[in-house]
């Protein structure tokens, strides 16, 4: 969830500065929430408007993320490419400006979104029901961000305008559908064929997998669910080559999208509160199983893997076609290899079924 945030605010802070190259494009003003105002160009000032949307995107990025070093590294790159172009100084000078205002008005913007004080709220409390979350090995961690709902959408009107509803009663009769989807789960991990366990490794995107080496736990740092369809978006918006207005828009349309399928998702799964596989496998059907992926620590009820890829893979359907073929090389640096997909939708389908494979989820 949180690095759902993280895209969405640079993304269009960036837009908002480089829509004014093309005079038909509209603002975001008034079509996000609580966005009612920003700050416009000069119109007695020239302006080289891809500068200022690289200035608005990195000092959003540097002021959300937990290495602002790197940030600032890709920034002078990309200002020492833009005055090799030649451009005049005062020019130089606006853009920056500008960029720099409408940085400081989506970051006042964000901070009034909840995120600041969603911490101060009461603790989550671990129920006694057996239908209900429990912590799960290795590490038993507390539950994450169980106050995400909290957090202001985008453009939903509310987490509730898609709530998909309960999941599957709970039951631990043998015959019941709940211990059959339970049994699949079960079964599915027990039988995965080679296939299966390569798309449960390429779209297990956990960021933060825990190891252990004696009393010492550390994190192995992978990309996100959110991040995995980001370097999708990146991907195509480069073998498109389109114009810098038009990748603008694009990006920041599907970074909206997924930041809020986050907030949509994690509210229902603290709502419903629904055992994990592992935990109820371990209980009612094997001491001895474990799933393939690490299970995370929050709630089943939905998969946001699946709520997220399916929002990012409709918007850029609309946006490029419904048989859109590609590879995918966004785990090659975590050591797995591309895939290739017919469509975006093919590919969010393949998340979505990753988390039955890698036993983190039932169907």
């Amino acid at each position: 969830p949180v690095a759902s945030r993280i895209y969405a605010y640079p993304n269009i802070a960036a837009y908002e500065s480089i829509r004014f190259m093309d005079s038909k494009r509209p603002s975001l003003v008034g079509q996000l929430n609580d966005l009612d105002s920003l700050t416009k160009p000069d119109k007695n000032k020239s302006y080289y408007y891809p500068l200022a949307s690289i200035i608005a995107f990195t000092d959003v990025a540097k002021s959300l993320v937990f290495d602002s070093g790197k940030i600032e590294i890709i920034k002078n790159q990309m200002l020492k490419r833009v005055q090799e172009i030649g451009i005049d100084q005062e020019i130089y000078k606006n853009s920056v400006s500008f960029g720099e205002t409408i940085a400081k008005e989506i970051l006042s913007w964000a901070s009034k979104d909840g995120y600041n004080i969603r911490t101060a709220l009461p603790g989550f409390n671990v129920s006694d029901d057996i239908a209900r979350w429990r912590p799960t090995p290795p590490d038993y961690m507390d539950a994450i961000d169980p106050h995400w709902n909290t957090i202001r959408p985008f453009v939903l009107d509310s987490v509730n305008q898609f709530d998909p509803g309960p999941p599957t009663a709970f039951d631990i009769d043998q015959e019941s559908q709940f211990f059959k989807e339970a049994i699949e789960v079960y079964q599915t991990v027990i039988n995965i064929d080679a296939e299966q366990l390569e798309i449960a490794k390429f779209w297990n995107c956990n960021p933060n997998v825990s190891q252990t080496n004696g009393h010492a736990m550390f994190f192995n740092q992978q990309i996100s669910p959110g991040g995995h369809w980001i370097h999708i978006t990146a991907q195509v918006l480069e073998e498109k080559k389109l114009e810098q207005i038009e990748a603008a828009a694009v990006m920041t349309q599907v970074s909206i999208a997924i930041a809020d399928s986050f907030i949509s998702a994690w509210d229902q799964k603290y709502k419903s509160n629904l055992i994990r596989p592992e935990t109820y496998i371990n209980k009612y059907i094997d001491p001895d199983w474990s799933p393939l992926l690490q299970t995370p620590a929050f709630p089943e009820h939905t998969s946001a893997h699946s709520v997220s890829s399916t929002a990012a893979a409709s918007l850029l359907t609309r946006f490029f076609g419904e048989n859109y073929t590609f590879i995918d090389s966004t785990e090659v640096p975590f050591g797995l290899p591309e895939r290739s997909f017919n469509s975006f939708l093919q590919a969010s389908q393949e998340a979505s079924i990753s988390r039955l494979y890698g036993g983190i989820h039932y169907r």
